[in-house]
């Protein structure tokens, strides 16, 4: 990787190459040269995760042209150099304390990101993801196949009460770290699933990531909404908090059979998410009732 680093055209002068940690399928980096910080990020065609490197790139330069992302500096098949924040990267605590200004910025991004994106459109929507999860656990002969009946019903379930939502344009892929606060702004990277949706995925999955607690949640939605949501929406939330858990543990399943990322560890993280949605579903049909629509 270092080798290939030494190579690329872009650099001026000396570089220094230190490892980024953080990711779960990808490889990054920090290298340092005369211009300044740049991270530079290796990352294949996940085709089984429904993830293509050229489509990602142009997302990436559409966000830093909207003003969400750091700036692309260059790119080639298989890699991509950005700038350099220097920021701070979020946990669930920081996404919990300043939820209302990760709503706000959410807001923005859904609304302003589809005047700068350009080529064929790509909609990101995760039931079909778990279905399609389902399809390709079942081909791979994952350990997983007796529970993918449960599964698949319980997408029906969540997508049975989702309300009505116009399409926007959506990052699909909030985890906390994806999230940087440079200390007067805040930012958004990592743009593999973005794609055209409703908002309700990225509302549901910060705070399902974040691990908000319902008042957060509520808190974050009001933000979101400018003003308190209906009940549709607001079970609406809480079914499609589940549906992200159930798409990230089944996200993991599937990595589990065709990825090998450094120190990654995709049993135990199915095992944490799964957990994580069982809390969430008795939360929800506590609510809501088993078949909430």
């Amino acid at each position: 990787m270092e080798d290939r680093i030494r190579a690329l055209p872009c650099w001026n002068g000396v570089i220094e190459i230190a490892p980024l940690k953080g990711g779960i399928s990808n490889e990054s980096y920090l290298v340092t040269d005369a211009a300044g910080r740049h991270v530079v990020r290796f990352g294949r065609d996940y085709p089984f995760h429904h993830v293509f490197r050229e489509r990602e790139i142009m997302t990436a330069r559409a966000a830093h042209a909207a003003g969400f992302g750091p700036e692309v500096r260059y790119a080639e098949p298989g890699l991509m150099v950005s700038a350099f924040l220097g920021a701070k990267t979020y946990d669930g605590g920081d996404v919990a304390a300043s939820r209302r200004r990760v709503a706000k910025l959410l807001r923005r991004f859904h609304t302003e990101m589809p005047g700068e994106v350009s080529g064929a459109a790509f909609l990101f929507w995760p039931f079909h993801v778990v279905r399609d999860y389902a399809r390709t656990l079942a081909a791979g002969g994952s350990r997983m196949i007796p529970h993918l009946p449960g599964y698949l019903a319980l997408a029906d379930e969540l997508e049975a009460a989702q309300a009505p939502l116009p399409i926007v344009f959506g990052h699909n892929d909030l985890l906390p770290p994806n999230i940087l606060d440079d200390g007067e702004r805040l930012w958004l990277i990592d743009f593999e699933y973005a794609g055209f949706s409703t908002a309700m995925f990225d509302l549901a999955g910060a705070a399902s990531n974040a691990g908000l607690t319902p008042e957060e949640a509520d808190d974050f939605l009001n933000a979101y909404f400018g003003g308190p949501p209906d009940p549709a929406i607001l079970r609406s939330h809480a079914a499609m908090q589940c549906a992200s858990l159930l798409r990230e543990a089944m996200w993991s399943m599937v990595s589990e059979l065709y990825l090998t990322a450094p120190g990654a560890d995709y049993v135990g993280y199915t095992a944490e998410n799964l957990q994580r949605l069982e809390q969430a579903l008795d939360h929800y049909r506590t609510k809501y009732g088993k078949h909430a629509k």
